[in-house]
């Protein structure tokens, strides 16, 4: 019913405007004649129409229910375009107690707002403020026929149970209850948009889509520091993680000691410490070793200007007022690949040193450093690829008016500043 009389608003509102959907979620044997009647519907009122069958994947049937009809609108929503649903004031309320009795924060309580604007779309919800009885006068002054889902009364679904058996109980002892939770629910918008702006302030301080900075994240109070953690993870997903997520994420990485090899994996992502920052990292990168197509040992020539890729990044070859000799530019070179043990004299720097020392020292990340490669002449270190740079190795090459290989960007693709 409120769905139709959506249809016949948005006909009255803007005619030429509008076009309708109709998600068959294929679920009840009648769903295809209920696609044709509205159909029939949106023909008379000269309003184009889709009919989009869904596959329901399995487990909890309303929310697989739910993605697969949001999926539905996405795959048919123009950049220019505003979805508008039909959800009114009960449907509203029962959000927020649903919500309320799954453990749901400040933003679940929120529940829907009538302009929500998310990344890939805007949705209007014009009826929100409306009472079902409201929408049912206004539907049987109209005088459409509509379908009564018999499954919105199947108390094996928790929004139903809420609505057939919770709603009347709740009513008789709190007759303004259906209103006082949807006021409830607007006060909760107001206070997830003044957290929204302390969210982002905090997060401006402490952390970047991937990095979260724990010296800056210590000085926060420790509800900033739960709100700012469950942020950071839900990232572009659409949902917050759980609470019990967050405190994971908390003690066993955060709280961890500094020498412990602490990773959580959450979803689709690694979250791991290192020196005093967290990384939120794909199983590609994390354990990129492992799946390395790295040659432990490549021939390369150099000349001024060109662009190197090799394991560590992308360089470029460029004059200095100290580097390698020019004579070396044409010259067939080896890179080769880091075994352990190697010992490094830098240039500069007084004796020869552990490689390992030198990578532990420039704070070049674990998961990194598969990538470092050692530049070799006749058996005489030139110096060394590495993601933060090349590190010039002191050799009978190094000369005034030579050249050296500066990072563009890293093997992540990231730029060097």
């Amino acid at each position: 019913m409120d769905s139709m009389l959506l249809l016949y608003l948005m006909a009255e509102l803007f005619p030429k405007q509008s076009r309708a959907i109709y998600v068959d979620h294929q679920l009840q044997q009648p769903s295809a004649m209920w696609g044709e009647q509205v159909q029939q519907h949106a023909q008379h009122l000269s309003i184009p129409v889709i009919i989009q069958k869904v596959q329901v994947d399995v487990g909890n049937l309303e929310q697989q229910a739910r993605q697969a009809r949001y999926q539905a609108y996405q795959q048919h929503l123009q950049s220019n375009e505003i979805l508008v649903l039909a959800h009114h004031q009960q449907d509203q309320a029962e959000t927020v107690l649903l919500r309320l009795f799954s453990g749901a924060g400040v933003n679940g309580l929120a529940a829907m707002q009538q302009v929500d604007i998310r990344q890939d779309m805007t949705i209007w919800r014009p009826f929100l403020d409306l009472s079902r009885e409201q929408i049912a006068a206004w539907s049987a002054q109209i005088g459409f026929d509509y379908v009564i889902d018999q499954s919105n009364h199947n108390i094996h679904y928790d929004r139903a149970w809420c609505r057939e058996v919770l709603w009347d109980v709740l009513h008789n002892r709190f007759p303004k209850m259906q209103a006082a939770v949807v006021r409830s629910s607007a006060l909760m918008q107001d206070a997830a948009e003044i957290l929204e702006d302390v969210l982002q302030d905090d997060w401006r301080q402490c952390a970047t889509d991937d990095q979260l900075n724990l010296d800056k994240f210590a000085q926060l109070s420790s509800a900033r520091q739960r709100q700012l953690l469950s942020a950071w993870m839900k990232g572009k997903n659409q949902y917050r993680p759980s609470y019990d997520m967050v405190q994971r994420l908390q003690h066993e990485v955060i709280a961890a000691k500094p020498d412990a090899q602490a990773i959580l994996h959450v979803n689709q992502f690694y979250y791991v410490r290192y020196q005093k920052t967290v990384y939120r990292l794909t199983a590609e990168i994390l354990y990129a070793e492992k799946h390395s197509l790295i040659s432990e040992m490549v021939m390369q020539r150099f000349s001024l200007d060109q662009q190197i890729d090799v394991a560590a990044g992308m360089f470029k070859v460029d004059a200095k007022n100290l580097g390698l000799s020019p004579q070396l530019l044409g010259r067939e070179l080896t890179l080769l690949t880091r075994k352990g043990g190697e010992r490094i004299h830098l240039y500069g720097r007084v004796g020869h040193w552990p490689l390992k020392k030198a990578i532990q020292d420039a704070q070049i990340l674990p998961w990194l450093r598969h990538t470092i490669q050692i530049l070799v002449v006749d058996n005489v270190m030139l110096g060394v690829f590495s993601p933060k740079g090349f590190w010039l190795a002191q050799s009978e090459f190094v000369v005034q008016d030579g050249w050296q290989p500066s990072l563009i960007s890293d093997c992540n693709g990231i730029k060097n500043e």
